[in-house]
């Protein structure tokens, strides 16, 4: 008894990974922003932490933090919705803030050890993510 549809069988393409990883993703980076945060500060105290690059380090945290929040809202939508828009958006999302990890891996003032694990996890869960969105539009537009 199926009910009045026509066309298309209804079939679903949303990718359960993609939203388990950006589930994880999300506890995650809470965890990391926090974690990031405390070690600027941390810096600051323990080296002569120019205040410029203090500023710089602490505003690109702030922005990584928000575009995060932004990305996995799109992210989320856009696999739950089968837009591949939204998800396009959501990867577009996700290689700016590889990029800004890449940031705080190698180009901040002062990298600690606590630095390169917490960016060396996130970059991983990134890439993961990457290629579940990119797996999942090519389902979405095929």
């Amino acid at each position: 008894m199926a009910a009045g549809r026509r066309g298309r069988a209804s079939i679903l393409l949303s990718s359960v990974p993609l939203q388990m990883q950006f589930y994880l993703s999300g506890f995650y980076y809470l965890f990391y922003f926090l974690v990031s945060q405390l070690g600027i500060f941390y810096k600051t105290h323990l080296f002569s932490y120019p205040a410029n690059f203090w500023a710089l380090d602490m505003s690109l945290l702030w922005i990584m933090g928000i575009l995060e929040a932004l990305r996995l809202y799109l992210g989320a939508k856009g696999n739950l919705t089968e837009e591949e828009t939204v998800l396009g958006s959501s990867a577009l999302l996700t290689i700016i803030n590889a990029v800004l990890s890449l940031y705080f891996l190698l180009w901040t003032t002062f990298v600690l050890r606590i630095d390169v694990v917490l960016n060396t996890i996130l970059l991983t869960l990134y890439t993961l993510e990457g290629v579940l969105q990119v797996v999942t539009i090519a389902a979405f537009v095929s």
